[in-house]
């Protein structure tokens, strides 16, 4: 588990993280998303001790990350897939971790299997493409069998095999009772895998939801050559189309029943679902710090 209490970061006159708090529970994988420079990033940070708060508190399994005295079996984590030396294999970077936390050699070529990394393990990782570094990475936050696992955009460089893959990793994960925090700008991608959503703005909590309240209908497509008087009767209706209405509040089947009874003949009638990329663009419109002119 991951505990944050009014956590907050100033660099100066400004403000990173801006009193967070937050409980993220065993057996759900938590997606953390916001726009560049949010304090997403920071955040991660102060709970593995890389930055130290300005005031409030970020507790990992009820400690600070400091006080684990074996922080690899309690959380893993990748920030970073380059910080790597890159003259040193796979496999030795392994080990050496392995080596710091008294974690048996049989792990490290577990944790290779388990990302596809075996063969590639004997190169130097300074010629891994981005893809087999990412892959190195969760090696390594793997590697402890660690209750908590931490991942900053794990699917960047990884191909469409990879992104399924960490997809059912993560998911796996939380299925056995762990603790998943991973934040992506791939808003598709976290759809798939996320169970709840913490947003970001400007180092705000901005939302903290699960899924299914984020992804919801987002209205009932009708489509018929003679849709006037449902418009006239539906308060909330609105042209999308010469022959299309968007309906928002009934169900198909209201609206289906009404048109009936207005004797309307129609060519279609289907709910319309909200995606995350359309709530998140919502929920973000007034947070974003680094927006680009049209």
């Amino acid at each position: 588990m991951i505990t944050l209490t009014a956590l907050t970061k100033r660099y100066g006159d400004q403000t990173a993280v801006d009193g967070l708090t937050l409980e993220l529970r065993p057996g759900t994988v938590t997606g953390f998303l916001g726009p560049n420079g949010a304090g997403k990033s920071t955040t991660m940070r102060m709970i593995l001790g890389l930055d130290t708060p300005t005031s409030g508190t970020a507790l990992v399994d009820g400690r600070p990350y400091a006080e684990l005295r074996h922080p690899l079996r309690t959380i893993g984590a990748l920030l970073d897939a380059r910080a790597v030396h890159p003259a040193r294999t796979g496999r030795d970077h392994l080990r050496a971790m392995a080596l710091s936390q008294g974690i048996p050699y049989a792990r490290v070529e577990e944790v290779l299997a388990i990302t596809g990394m075996t063969q590639a393990a004997g190169r130097r990782a300074g010629t891994y493409s981005l893809g087999m570094s990412q892959r190195l990475g969760i090696a390594g936050a793997l590697l402890g069998d660690p209750r908590v696992l931490m991942l900053d955009e794990p699917v960047n460089g990884l191909d469409p095999d990879g992104v399924r893959w960490i997809r059912t990793l993560l998911r796996d994960l939380a299925a056995e009772g762990r603790t998943v925090f991973v934040s992506s700008h791939l808003m598709s991608e976290m759809e798939r895998t996320a169970d709840r959503l913490i947003v970001l703005g400007r180092g705000r909590l901005i939302a903290d939801e699960p899924m299914e309240h984020l992804v919801t209908g987002a209205g009932v497509r009708v489509r018929g050559p003679r849709l006037q008087p449902l418009a006239d009767v539906l308060l909330d209706a609105r042209w999308t189309g010469p022959d299309e209405l968007t309906v928002t509040g009934p169900t198909p089947e209201q609206v289906g029943s009404l048109a009936y009874d207005l004797g309307l003949p129609l060519y279609e009638l289907r709910p319309v679902e909200s995606s995350l990329e359309e709530s998140y663009m919502q929920l973000t419109a007034h947070s974003v710090e680094y927006g680009a002119e049209a």
